[in-house]
């Protein structure tokens, strides 16, 4: 038998995994105990794509386990590891602002719980491929330091500097720079899934997302942009744009396309690798451009103002630069751009709320 594991399975990468790699493995073993809820209330909680996975997929099984549980995960890794073939980890605090509430808790989860889960991959399927959603996050605030200029509707990159026309790639530095709490706890887990390739010669790989996306995200004000922009767009609940005129920009990637990535790295595994994973130069916008593409969907004017105030550590423009992995994996290729992504996250929320 060939398993799956997938942490975070019923959040926005973790159901689009379960829902992938169920039809590639026998059985996808599911770690998810809703701390989403804990951490941006009800509205957040992932119960629902919890209850449709289990509803549909006839081949998953759902374990509601908190990966920060040494014994408990020892002993789901005790039972199947011996056929587990793949891990496939993103469960997270994946929040910058709720990291400054309880960074105990935020460390423990990122940080730890990554560590327990490799620990228990190198003793029970060391042979198994481990794949880890990092953040550009990681980076800091240094992207903030590049060459920008204002234009209409959002910020871009000066022309005049050719390396970043396809986005930051992976040589950008991680040091010396202000992660925000988040950042720090998601960097310490980031080195862990490297250093358990380059130590162990594990097959390991991180895959440094930009903005993550997709129609079963639980979008809240602290977390999920798209999604809960949307959201706002049909209910018009009152949206706060945070800072640098609304123009900030951000790459998104549908979690269908992260999650074939995910599946190509599987297919011909590295070890100790990393990846920026974003929408690139094909799928982004700025704020200002996501708000008029959500009141043309929706057909009415978004209720929203505007704050000064930039979110600490907060990216004015990103855009992911994904030539590495196309060179290492040159069959994969997007599915979705802004506009297809907008849509299905439309159509899926309206039934929703």
């Amino acid at each position: 038998m060939d398993i799956c594991l997938i942490t975070g399975s019923a959040g926005l990468i973790g159901s689009e995994a379960v829902e992938f790699f169920s039809k590639k493995f026998d059985l996808v073993l599911g770690i998810d105990n809703n701390m989403r809820e804990e951490f941006f209330g009800k509205e957040a909680s992932t119960r629902w794509n919890q209850e449709r996975l289990e509803e549909e997929i006839i081949n998953y099984k759902h374990l509601n386990t908190d990966i920060r549980n040494e014994k408990a995960v020892e002993a789901i890794f005790s039972e199947y590891g011996h056929d587990i073939k793949l891990i496939i980890h993103t469960a997270a605090q994946p929040s910058h602002d709720w990291a400054v509430k309880d960074p105990f808790k935020d460390f423990s989860v990122n940080a730890n719980g990554t560590l327990v889960l490799l620990e228990n991959t190198r003793n029970y399927c060391q042979d198994a491929t481990f794949i880890f959603t990092s953040t550009n996050k990681v980076y800091g605030d240094t992207p903030n330091f590049l060459p920008l200029v204002e234009l209409e509707t959002r910020w871009e990159i000066d022309k005049s500097h050719r390396y970043y026309e396809k986005g930051i790639d992976e040589s950008m530095s991680i040091d010396q720079t202000k992660h925000s709490l988040f950042g720090a706890s998601k960097v310490a887990a980031d080195i862990l899934v490297q250093e358990y390739g380059h130590y162990f010669g594990m097959k390991t790989a991180v895959f440094r997302g930009g903005c993550l996306t997709g129609p079963n995200h639980s979008g809240t004000q602290l977390h999920g942009f798209l999604s809960y922009l949307i959201k706002c767009a049909i209910t018009s609940e009152h949206y706060t744009v945070f800072g640098y005129k609304g123009k900030q920009v951000r790459d998104n990637i549908h979690a269908y396309d992260l999650v074939n990535m995910f599946w190509h790295f599987y297919l011909n595994p590295r070890c100790g690798e990393v990846y920026n994973a974003g929408g690139s130069r094909y799928s982004n916008c700025s704020m200002q451009e996501a708000i008029v593409l959500c009141e043309s969907l929706t057909q009415k004017k978004m209720n929203y103002s505007y704050s000064n105030n930039n979110r600490i550590g907060d990216h004015i423009w990103w855009i992911s630069d994904v030539s590495k992995f196309q060179r290492h994996y040159p069959k994969w290729e997007y599915k979705y751009d802004i506009e297809a992504i907008l849509k299905e996250v439309f159509m899926s929320m309206s039934k929703r709320v």
